[in-house]
């Protein structure tokens, strides 16, 4: 009897180990050193920040007093990002972290705008596909992460010690609520940016599939839309965490 109990154990422990190692679709990985990365994730994620860089270099190259229509869109998504962030974050405080709000908002459009015009699918890869470096879950887990660090730092760098001190308010009874909530934080941020960027591609994807002619226009246009709100979702409300730590109050 207890050789057959080991042995159901022992099928038990095994079943578990495979459901553990089960996948959502398939992935390239690279080896760096002891660890496995999602090549196609660093590729695509590459590929956003050379736009970027290279967006910044010809638009401060030659700076006019009269601007052209290339320093005219620069200097309106600029305003436009300083706007965001004086809302949320108040007259004083905001300047230093415009770069910050800055650099995750154009990173995340230009992410998901990527993966709706973009032909990644036509790369062939040994394993898995190329598609928006946001439509996988440990990009939009390390922006919110980097959120999260910026948002500690924030309220700690602003307030000193006092800063724990909002944990116990406006009672200690709340500690044991007030201590998960700021973890939920960015499991919010990751989860909301990541699930909305992966069902619009699945929708365009099934579209394309089912009526490749004229259906999939108007949901792939629709797609850029909420793509880009996506991206000013996240930026606000990182904007508005980061300001919150250095009031001091819910």
């Amino acid at each position: 009897m207890d050789i057959e109990q080991m042995h159901i154990n022992e099928n038990d422990i095994s079943a578990l180990y495979q459901v553990s190692s089960v996948e959502v679709g398939q992935h390239l990985y690279w080896q760096i050193g002891n660890f496995q990365v999602h090549a196609q994730v660093l590729v695509t994620s590459w590929v956003v920040i050379a736009i970027l860089l290279g967006l910044s270099v010809v638009a401060t190259q030659n700076l006019q007093t009269v601007p052209n229509s290339t320093q005219n869109f620069i200097e309106y998504a600029l305003e436009f990002i300083r706007d965001l962030t004086r809302t949320q974050m108040g007259e004083e405080e905001y300047r230093r972290w415009v770069p910050f709000i800055g650099t995750i908002f154009l990173f995340i459009f230009v992410s998901n705008w990527s993966g709706a015009l973009f032909p990644w699918r036509i790369i062939q890869l040994p394993h898995g596909e190329l598609a928006a470096p946001t439509n996988d879950i440990n990009t939009t887990a390390a922006l919110a992460l980097l959120t999260s660090v910026a948002y500690f730092y924030a309220g700690f760098n602003k307030r000193g010690l006092s800063y724990f001190g909002k944990y116990i308010q406006p009672t200690p009874v709340l500690l044991p609520i007030n201590i998960p909530e700021d973890f939920t934080k960015p499991l919010s941020l990751s989860f909301r940016l990541f699930g909305n960027i992966l069902a619009d591609e699945l929708v365009v994807a099934v579209l394309v599939s089912l009526v490749p002619l004229f259906v999939p226009v108007p949901m792939m246009l629709l797609g850029l839309f909420t793509s880009g709100i996506q991206a000013l979702i996240f930026a606000t409300l990182a904007a508005a965490y980061i300001g919150e730590s250095m009031e001091g109050h819910h």
